[in-house]
């Protein structure tokens, strides 16, 4: 015990004494922290997700309501190169591709779609051998084109194409290859201003667009403000697509504030799937 009478041992017993005293309390005050963390982690996790919305947004809610007959599901660039393990971009896409679920929530939003006998739209990304012998490009253009992505032989050469990174992901086949997807012309840079999307969105009656696909603060963003500025409503599905992570910034942290700017809507896949369920 600390309390001992013996004087001849006071000092020794006393410095025994002082460090038990010191060990007891470290314990009390480790368990206590332990405790409050315990209690803290649930918040602490919740406030670590950047992509979780905010709990008391401040622009007001959407009010987008899909209309039979004037709404089409579009997705941007559904292909190997991005969507893969097997294609060149899943070093760096591949993180947040698994993280949103992304692969397996295009194809319900395809499967939705033909249920519901929906427009349905793809906007591909491709590039020819003349495409190479562009004079100037941005950084991510002359990544693109280093790595071989999205290439093809030829715009009427299809040699090589099946099961190549320009190829659509295995999965989503049976949606695109049915005979009633439309697929665009490609898109070159980001947007669709060179391809003839939203021609063919015009001619199908559609004015209201369900927007998904590769990759978030790129082809998706792009396709989201060029279809905005041409009239079209458009609501983007934040669980089906994703972004690159790298040195420069997490490309879908920045897509994500941007889409709840500016889109019409942003749902996740169950909420999306639910609204054209209801159509």
């Amino acid at each position: 015990m600390c309390d001992s009478h013996d004087h001849d041992h006071d000092h020794a017993h006393g410095h025994a004494c002082g460090v038990s005293r010191r060990q007891a309390l470290m314990g009390v005050g480790a368990t206590t922290l332990a405790g409050a963390a315990a209690i803290a982690a649930p918040a602490a996790a919740q406030e670590a997700d950047p992509y979780a919305p905010p709990a008391e947004p401040a622009l007001p809610p959407s009010d987008m309501v899909l209309q039979k007959g004037r709404v089409a599901v579009v997705v941007t660039d559904p292909q190997i190169d991005f969507l893969s393990p097997d294609g060149v971009t899943w070093k760096v896409v591949g993180e947040s591709v698994t993280e949103h679920g992304v692969v397996e929530n295009i194809g319900k939003l395809f499967r939705a779609a033909k249920e519901k006998d929906l427009v349905v739209a793809v906007s591909p990304h491709y590039y020819y051998p003349t495409d190479h012998g562009w004079k100037f490009e941005g950084p991510l253009e002359k990544l693109m084109h280093a790595i071989g992505m999205f290439d093809r032989k030829g715009p009427t050469n299809l040699d090589g194409f099946e099961n190549s990174g320009a190829d659509f992901m295995p999965e989503y086949r049976e949606f695109i290859n049915d005979g009633k997807t439309i697929v665009a012309s490609p898109h070159k840079v980001y947007g669709p201003e060179q391809n003839d999307l939203a021609l063919q969105l015009r001619k199908n009656g559609v004015d209201q667009v369900i927007l998904a696909g590769m990759s978030a603060n790129l082809c998706v963003e792009a396709h989201l403000r060029e279809l905005l500025e041409m009239g079209f409503e458009v609501a983007v599905v934040s669980d089906a697509t994703a972004a690159a992570k790298l040195p420069e910034g997490d490309g879908y942290l920045a897509a994500i504030i941007n889409f709840r700017y500016i889109a019409n809507a942003l749902w996740t896949t169950e909420e999306a799937v639910a609204q054209i369920a209801a159509l």
